[in-house]
């Protein structure tokens, strides 16, 4: 026997077990792989960043501006700012119950349809988007790199200078500005039944200013969905820039106008409501005129317009966005009724851990336009490395996040308020603030990373279990602790949304069961 019928059952027997050392290590691992490369700017951080840091700032602008409608109104009294206070947190929940289903299904659809665009004919023609059948390097070699004037390829050159036809960007718009007329009639009509809900009872001195200020601002709901709606769209094509860049003018716009309004005009909290309206009309038109210019956004036909499909899983979304939704507002309302100052310091707290919980957003956009490319394409290997790299980078940013909010709100909360009461409270709500934020990171991107992958349905019910014990949390523990009992219950109803999302990945199901296949799923030659 020579040496080689020796060594080669050895070396083959060392490969199988390798082999199969690999496939037994569970999916969660894959959330751990290269951690210590998390900041690293290759190819896949730099796509990366270059979605997730405009989408970011574009997602904490509207937060930051009512920040500072809250210190403008605070500047009034704790009444008014308590009774703004509500009427925010119903208007922006009532906001999110109609428009984030379809903002998240919208960036996914936008996303596979100008992934499939953006191929020539010539490898529409040789790849099967439905089975996965990619080309061989033969094959890839006779597609000419050069497309000459009136040749095969030179559709894909005129793709690119043309406006764009996506179907799921008129769908959107129709969607949204429905349901924008919709949310407006709600809202202005039911405005006192709404508060009375909330915990503003109709001898509340917070009565007055509350339904002053919700049945102004709701006259801007048709421009918030449609706004909306219309990042969507942009998400979808990877571009977060220009949102960015129409919500900071109508931001801008609305700090100069609330004092202009408020203390000059003396329109107090109908002022501010009128500033905010103005700057979300300015924001749909910039991006309207911009999108007009990029998509053609007139359809043939309903037929094209794909509307079961949204409706679809729009409803599926629908269902997880009121049990989100219901917490939040569930909490906000056990606040109100403890009363104006408890209910002044809850909307401070909640303004701030909002707009720093919403930074991760940005990477949870991120993930999810990749990844829905990634899918689209079927190249998984992008799919797993995208959320392996944007869940690492958002628990970092939590624990920045975390120790900035920890140190920074302890000095900042008498931006908001002089009122000694209320400062107190603050006191009391800001390490929960900051401590919660690795949790509301990490259950963001999370959300970012499953809609990605079309995963709704797992998205609806898992949220809906999270807010029944969560619910149950919030009423027992906001009955016997109040103040305190109420961000308990917030910090307990974080931690089970990011256990939810932890569970699908780490586990290998639904869209990710190729995990429990792929023995080694982070080739960084496939990407």
């Amino acid at each position: 026997m020579d040496y080689e019928d020796l060594v080669q059952p050895i070396m083959a027997e060392d490969a199988d077990g390798l082999l199969c050392s690999q496939k037994r290590k569970p999916p969660i691992c894959v959330l751990f792989k290269d951690a210590r490369h998390v900041l690293k700017t290759d190819e896949l951080g730099l796509e990366i960043a270059r979605i997730a840091f405009p989408a970011a700032m574009a997602l904490t602008a509207d937060p930051i501006a009512s920040l500072i409608d809250t210190a403008f109104i605070g500047q009034i009294g704790p009444v008014e700012l308590a009774a703004v206070g509500v009427s925010i947190a119903l208007f922006n929940q009532v906001s999110r119950i109609a428009i984030f289903p379809l903002v998240s299904i919208t960036t996914s659809f936008v996303a596979e349809e100008e992934t499939a665009g953006r191929l020539s004919p010539d490898d529409q023609e040789n790849e099967n988007l439905e089975t996965g059948f990619a080309l061989n390097s033969e094959m890839k070699e006779l597609i000419p790199k050069s497309k000459p004037p009136g040749g095969r390829n030179s559709g894909l050159s005129k793709f690119q200078h043309e406006k764009r036809k996506i179907p799921s960007a008129s769908s959107a718009l129709v969607i949204g500005g429905v349901l924008g007329l919709v949310q407006a009639i709600v809202l202005i009509f039911g405005s006192k039944p709404l508060l009375n809900f909330m915990g503003v009872k109709s001898d509340s001195p917070m009565l007055h200013p509350a339904q002053q200020y919700l049945t102004l601002r709701s006259f801007g709901a048709p421009a918030v969905l449609l706004s909306l709606a219309m990042q969507g769209v942009f998400r979808g094509f990877k571009d977060t820039k220009t949102p960015l860049y129409a919500t900071v003018a109508g931001d801008v716009a609305n700090i100069i106008l609330d004092p202009i309004l408020m203390f000059v005009f003396r329109l107090g909290v109908s002022g501010a409501a009128i500033a905010h309206v103005i700057s979300q009309y300015l924001i749909s038109l910039i991006l309207l005129w911009t999108l007009m210019k990029k998509v053609d956004l007139v359809s043939p036909s309903l037929k094209d317009l794909k509307l079961g499909r949204f409706l679809k899983n729009g409803g599926l979304l629908l269902v997880r966005v009121i049990a989100v939704t219901f917490c939040v507002t569930l909490a906000a309302s056990m606040a109100a009724r403890l009363g104006p100052t408890p209910m002044a310091a809850f909307q401070v707290c909640l303004q701030v851990w909002l707009a720093a919980s919403l930074l991760a957003d940005g990477l949870a956009v991120a993930g999810q336009a990749i990844i829905a490319s990634a899918f689209a394409e079927k190249n998984y290997t992008k799919a797993t490395a995208t959320a392996s790299r944007v869940l690492q980078l958002g628990f970092v940013l939590g624990l920045v996040l975390s120790v900035f909010l920890g140190v920074g709100l302890q000095f900042a909360s008498r931006l908001f308020t002089q009122d000694i009461n209320v400062l107190q409270l603050i006191s009391i709500g800001i390490p929960f603030v900051a401590a919660s934020q690795p949790l509301n990171a990490l259950a963001f991107v999370f959300d970012g990373v499953n809609f990605g992958a079309s995963d709704f349905a797992y998205s609806a019910c898992s949220m809906v279990l999270v807010a029944i014990v969560s619910i149950l949390c919030v009423l027992l523990l906001s009955a016997s602790n109040g103040f305190v009992g109420i961000w308990v219950a917030l910090t307990i109803y974080m931690s089970l949304r990011t256990f939810a999302g932890l569970w699908r990945i780490g586990t290998g199901s639904g869209p990710w069961s190729f995990l429990r296949t792929l023995s080694s799923p982070f080739d960084g030659d496939d990407l």
